[in-house]
C-alpha cells in the first residue's frame, strides 16, 4: 500500500485517511498518532517531528486534527484513536491466536491489562515489560527491552511511555525490533487497565472526548487543551492564509 495514497497532508503531516482493515502489506509497520497537542510539541522538537513524519501510518487521533484536515484540504478523514487501533488489533490477534507485547507503564497497570485480556481476548498470547521510570534510558536499559521483545517475537508491539518519549524510542529502535506491527498508544495502557477512566461514548461520539478528559483530569490536561488548543487553531489559520496567498499569487 502506497503511503501517499492513504494519507492527506495536514500542515506538513501525512494524516492517515484509510481504514484499519487495510494496513500496509509490508514486513514491518510503524503506527503513530497525531493530535493537536502532539502537533504543537513536534513543531518545537525536531526529533519528535521526524518520528511522526517517518511513521508508516499517522492516525488522526483527535477532533482538532480531523477538523484541520477538512478545513485545509477539503478531505474528510475519520478520527481513529489509539484505543481504536488497540481494540482492532486485539480482535485480529484473537482470531489468529496471535502474540502481542506491552512495553511501558507500571507492573500494576500491566497486570490489570493481562487480567482483562484473559477475559476479553482469551486466544491472544501477551507478554509485558515495565521499563525503569526515568527520562532517558541507558544503553543497558534499551538492550534489555530489545532482548525481551525480540526473544518473544510478537506480532504486535504496543508501546505506552507517553509522547514524545514513546515515538522517539520506537523511531530509534525500529530497525532492531523483530515484530510485524509497532504501535505508540500512550494513555491506552491506563484506559484498558482501568487505572484511568476514558470518557464514555457520549463524549467521544460528540467529538468532545478532549472535554471529558479535561473534566476528569483538569490538573494534567488544562494546558494541553486550554493553552495548546488556541495555539493549534492559530497554526491552522496561518496555514490557510498561506494557502490563500499561494493560490492568489499563482493566478
Amino acid at each position: 500500500m502506497n503511503k501517499e495514497l492513504t494519507s492527506v497532508n495536514c500542515m506538513g503531516y501525512p494524516v492517515f485517511s484509510g481504514s484499519l482493515d487495510f494496513l500496509p502489506d509490508q514486513p514491518k509497520v510503524l503506527v503513530n498518532t497525531i493530535n493537536q497537542y502532539s502537533y504543537c510539541m513536534a513543531e518545537k522538537d525536531v526529533d519528535f517531528k521526524r518520528s511522526l513524519l517517518e511513521a508508516d501510518i499517522l492516525l488522526p487521533d483527535g477532533i482538532g486534527i480531523v477538523a484541520a484536515t477538512r478545513f485545509l484540504s477539503g478531505v474528510k478523514v475519520a478520527k481513529i484513536a489509539g484505543a481504536d487501533l488497540h481494540q482492532h488489533l486485539l480482535k485480529d490477534l484473537n482470531k489468529k491466536g496471535g502474540k502481542c507485547f506491552y512495553l511501558g507503564s507500571s507492573t500494576k497497570t500491566l497486570a490489570k491489562i493481562q487480567e482483562r485480556l484473559a477475559v476479553e481476548y482469551p486466544s491472544v498470547q501477551a507478554v509485558t515489560y515495565s521499563p525503569p521510570y526515568k527520562s532517558n534510558f541507558s544503553e543497558e536499559d534499551n538492550a534489555l527491552m530489545l532482548e525481551a521483545i525480540n526473544g518473544y517475537k510478537p506480532d504486535v508491539l504496543f508501546v505506552g511511555m507517553t509522547a514524545p518519549k514513546q515515538e522517539k524510542w520506537v523511531h530509534t529502535h525500529k530497525e532492531f525490533l523483530d515484530v510485524k506491527v509497532i504501535c505508540s498508544i500512550g494513555a491506552v495502557f491506563d484506559f484498558y487497565a482501568g487505572t484511568v477512566e476514558r470518557p464514555d461514548k457520549f463524549w467521544i461520539n460528540m467529538g468532545l472526548e478532549w472535554l471529558g478528559r479535561l473534566v476528569k483530569e483538569p490538573k494534567r490536561m488544562w494546558k494541553r487543551y486550554l493553552y495548546y488548543g488556541p495555539v493549534f487553531a492559530a497554526s491552522i489559520f496561518k496555514a490557510k492564509s498561506r494557502q490563500t496567498f499561494s493560490t492568489s499569487s499563482s493566478l
